[in-house]
């Protein structure tokens, strides 16, 4: 009987308990099954649904590890117009408006490599009942997520619903961004996904954090991979003298064994392809455990530049984007905004801080304040790896750091060293070739062109010019300013420092060279290309010569072609301006100093002749071209 009454008791206990459960859905009889939803965190291409690789830190992001997607910035299938119904063509604006992003579609299976994934970890014993949603909880207007379905990639909206089947296998997500970082005080590229799965009345969430990748600037460690130059139409002397450069260039290019071709701006007749892009990339592991990069071009900031439209018109397509900046105010010196200065030194890590990806210098004038565009600073600088580090370019009348210093690949333990102009040693060579004797010898070896005299100045009218001592001396201590920069930032020593002869003149020294040529000058090319062709002096340069007299900042360019203003074309392959200094022996004294740096650094150098085409107009080799290089590397490590 005692245990008859225990078993009434416990049968009606039960019956108790299940009354007060009664309302509760036996779909989840207990807890709600953990939802868990994963993302490509140690960035390895996969992300790990079975094991526990991809679950540390997925809610975080840091320079090492952390899901990555892209910014879906290209064009793949070519889809995006450059005139309008009318057949007139597009404004900026609406250039920029259009890539893969900008649509709710996946674009092909080309597309559809640039989504980064996403994946829930199956739950096997979910009811019928249950369904689940997907939402971006930060970062929603400037991310899309599709999910892969028997019928292709569909975009997840706020009526999107997740059947119990697709949960219990595992759903599958592709994540995309509408554009790159901009100012990270606004959105600093991140995006939280939450999945939700409810049933009978409870549910339960997961949430898994992702980045966009940086915009990053190539360096110089980097393999070349493909040249741009602009190719400039018509048959008149200057046309002529700009083709035969073209040519000889991609005969150097080829020397160097870069297979592809040469890809030419031939639309707008800007000539100096340095300066209205600069190109970049982003990138991330991609579903098939390789690198999946898209270009970037870097648009200059110069919205009254004509030649970067034609980076939309002719480059943007498949695996290459156009980044277009806005914001930028008129009172933002004009010149500062070319991309000739904006170089990148390669990775580096020195006093705390590290630079896998290398870090971005530009030229600033602190003489009167003027800096690059703050809209395009903000945008380097929110990357996140690159901080751009200024440099005082005050005494150089374009003001571009490529006229002065540049990174070369070598056999130290960072894996480059850097190349700095030295007047000093210029200077040197002229009073040496003086003290031999060669006083009388022409200064410049350059022969005339069709109609146009050699020049005809001297070694001792150059040493005995009441500028160029003066303005070398000048010169010498502003590089010197600005290498200490360089040293204390990166930790590189003198024995790192390769030093190439150079010289700079505050006025193009024409009314010595006596040169008459129709050029393009690199200050006011894509500014006012027509005003810009002319005869002579560039009477700006002129304006600055005369009014260093009273007191003005002296402003300089290269006199004899700078030789630290040309291209790495590989590890130990470097493309120089001809120099076109005095023959003494036979043999030209600049080349033969240039060869001799540069050969101590490891770099077999070959020459261009710019002498035409763009030495008179301020700038060299490197000012008229630009370069595509490998961006398979991870910029996640050095």
């Amino acid at each position: 009987m005692l245990g008859t009454r225990h078993s009434s008791r416990a049968a009606l206990a039960l019956t108790v308990i299940g009354a007060v459960l009664a309302p509760v859905s036996p779909a989840f009889a207990a807890d709600p099954p953990r939802v868990d939803l994963r993302a490509d965190v140690n960035r390895d291409g996969r992300v790990d649904v079975a094991g526990a690789t991809d679950t540390a830190d997925e809610d975080t992001w840091s320079a090492g590890r952390g899901a990555v997607l892209l910014p879906n910035i290209d064009d793949d299938t070519k889809r995006c117009p450059v005139k309008g119904a009318n057949g007139r063509p597009l404004s900026d604006a609406k250039l920029a408006a259009c890539n893969d992003a900008a649509d709710s579609k996946v674009n092909g299976s080309a597309d559809a490599a640039d989504l980064a994934r996403v994946r829930s970890v199956p739950m096997t014993n979910l009811p019928a009942t249950a369904s689940g949603t997907l939402k971006v909880v930060k970062g929603g207007s400037r991310t899309r997520v599709f999910v892969k379905r028997s019928t292709g990639w569909t975009q997840v909206t706020a009526t999107t619903r997740l059947t119990a089947a697709e949960l219990r296998s595992g759903v599958e997500f592709g994540v995309e961004g509408r554009d790159v970082i901009r100012d990270s005080a606004v959105w600093d590229g991140r995006a939280v996904i939450r999945l939700t799965v409810a049933s009978g009345g409870r549910s339960t969430s997961d949430d898994v954090t992702l980045r966009v990748a940086p915009l990053l600037t190539h360096h110089h460690l980097q393999k070349a991979q493909q040249l741009l130059v602009t190719k400039v139409k018509g048959k008149d002397q200057f046309a002529r003298q700009q083709q035969a450069f073209v040519k000889g260039l991609a005969a150097e290019v080829g020397s160097a064994g870069i297979g592809k071709p040469l890809l030419t701006f031939d639309k707008y007749g800007d000539i100096w392809a340095q300066d209205f892009v600069e190109p970049g990339y982003v990138s991330m592991t991609g579903p098939d455990g390789r690198r999946q990069a898209i270009r970037v071009m870097l648009r200059s900031a110069q919205a009254d530049r004509e030649a970067g439209r034609e980076l939309f018109e002719k480059l943007r397509g498949n695996g290459v984007g156009v980044v277009q900046v806005s914001g930028v105010r008129d009172s933002e010196e004009w010149t500062l905004n070319s991309m000739g200065n904006l170089e990148t030194i390669p990775p580096y890590s020195y006093g705390g801080r590290s630079f896998p990806a290398g870090r971005i210098i530009m030229g600033e004038r602190k003489d009167n304040g003027s800096k690059p565009a703050r809209a395009m600073r903000t945008l380097l600088k929110s990357q996140g790896f690159q901080d751009p580090l200024l440099l005082d370019t005050s005494w150089l009348h374009v003001g571009h750091v490529d006229e002065f210093v540049q990174f070369l690949p070598a056999d130290t333990p960072r894996g480059w060293k850097i190349g700095i102009a030295d007047p000093e040693a210029g200077l040197r060579l002229l009073r040496e070739a003086k003290a031999a004797g060669h006083g009388r010898t022409r200064m410049f070896s350059v022969p005339g062109a069709r109609g146009l005299p050699a020049p005809k100045e001297t070694i001792d009218q150059a040493l005995a010019s009441k500028w160029l001592v003066k303005d070398n001396t000048m010169a010498a201590q502003r590089i010197k300013a600005n290498l200490e920069i360089l040293k204390r930032e990166t930790g590189v020593t003198d024995a790192e420092v390769v030093r190439v002869p150079a010289l700079f003149t505050r006025g193009t020294g024409d009314e010595e060279r006596g040169n008459r040529m129709p050029r393009l000058t690199r200050m006011g090319a894509g500014k006012a290309p027509d005003a810009v062709r002319e005869y002579g002096q560039q009477k700006e340069l002129a304006r600055h010569a005369d009014g260093a007299a009273a007191g003005e900042s002296v402003m300089t360019s290269a006199y004899v072609p700078g030789a630290v203003n040309g291209i790495v074309l590989g590890d130990n392959r470097y493309l120089a301006p001809r120099q076109w200094g005095p023959v003494i022996g036979g043999k030209d004294i600049f080349t033969s100093a240039v060869n001799a740096a540069y050969s101590g650094a490891g770099m077999k150098v070959s020459y261009l002749d710019d002498w035409y085409t763009y030495h008179l107009g301020a700038g060299e080799v490197h000012c008229g071209t630009n370069t595509l290089r490998d961006a398979s590397a991870p910029w996640w490590r050095p």
